[in-house]
C-alpha cells in the first residue's frame, strides 16, 4: 500500500498524498483506532468513506503517528498530542495530511468539476474570471481558489468566517504553483503562503500561517 506522493515543504513541514486503490478490509490491517474513532467508522454509512479514513491513518503512520495521538477540538479542527500541527483531507480516491512542526496548517484536495461553475458566486467574485474564455481552464482556476480557501478557513477554524466576505486570494496563473491569502476578520489580518498541485483531475492545495498583525 504505497503513498502516492510526499511533499517536503519545508524542514519541518511535509504533506501526504494517499490514492485509495485498497479495499476497506486491506486499509484496516495493521490500523488499531481508538473506541472513539472505531465509532465514528462505524457510523459512515458510505464505504468510502470508510476506507479514506483508514487510509489517512496510514498516512498518519507515515508521519509517525498513531490513531491515539490525534484528537480534535470543539470546532472539529484536528491536533496532534506532541504539539506539532495537523491537517486532514479527503476527496473521493484521495486523501492527504500535511503536518507541520512549527507553522499552522491547512490541506484540500478536490476533483475538478463543472459543478464550481455553478456555486462559483458563492465563494469568490465571478466577474474577476471573466477574461477566462477557456471552460476546462476556468474549472482549474476556480477549484485552485476554492481550494486556497478551504485550506484557509481549516488554518483559522473560526465560526462565522466566511468564503467570500471575509478571504481574499491574491491572483495567480495556472502556470505558476504558489500565491498568497488573507483573511481580514473582526479586525484582525492573518496573511498565508499558499502552494498547489494538479494531478489526475485533482487539485491539492496547502497552506501556511505567516503572521498576524
Amino acid at each position: 500500500m504505497p503513498l502516492y506522493n510526499s511533499l517536503k515543504v519545508g524542514p519541518s513541514i511535509k504533506v501526504y498524498i494517499w490514492k485509495i486503490e485498497e479495499s476497506e478490509n486491506e486499509l484496516a490491517e495493521g490500523i488499531e483506532l481508538t473506541p472513539h474513532c472505531q465509532n465514528r467508522m462505524y457510523g459512515m454509512k458510505s464505504e468510502m468513506h470508510r476506507r479514506g479514513f483508514l487510509s489517512i491513518r496510514h498516512l498518519m503512520a507515515e508521519a509517525g503517528y498513531v490513531d491515539k495521538d490525534l484528537y480534535y477540538d470543539e470546532v472539529g479542527k484536528p491536533h496532534l498530542k506532541d504539539g506539532n500541527h495537523i491537517s486532514i483531507t479527503h476527496s473521493n480516491q484521495f486523501t492527504g495530511i500535511i503536518v507541520s512542526e512549527t507553522d499552522e496548517v491547512g490541506i484540500d484536495i478536490e476533483m475538478q468539476r463543472d459543478k464550481i461553475l455553478r456555486i462559483a458566486h458563492k465563494f469568490t467574485p465571478i466577474e474577476e474570471y471573466r477574461t477566462i474564455a477557456n471552460s476546462e481552464a476556468l474549472v482549474r482556476k476556480l477549484t485552485i481558489v476554492w481550494g486556497c480557501k478551504e485550506s484557509l478557513y481549516k488554518i483559522y477554524a473560526e465560526k462565522g468566517l466566511s468564503f467570500i466576505n471575509h478571504i481574499d486570494i491574491k491572483d495567480f496563473s495556472l502556470s505558476d504553483d504558489t500565491t498568497t491569502g488573507e483573511v481580514l476578520y473582526k479586525g484582525k489580518r492573518t496573511s498565508f503562503d499558499i502552494r498547489f498541485l494538479e494531478f489526475e483531475g485533482f487539485t491539492c492545495v496547502y497552506a501556511l500561517r505567516l503572521l498576524d498583525s
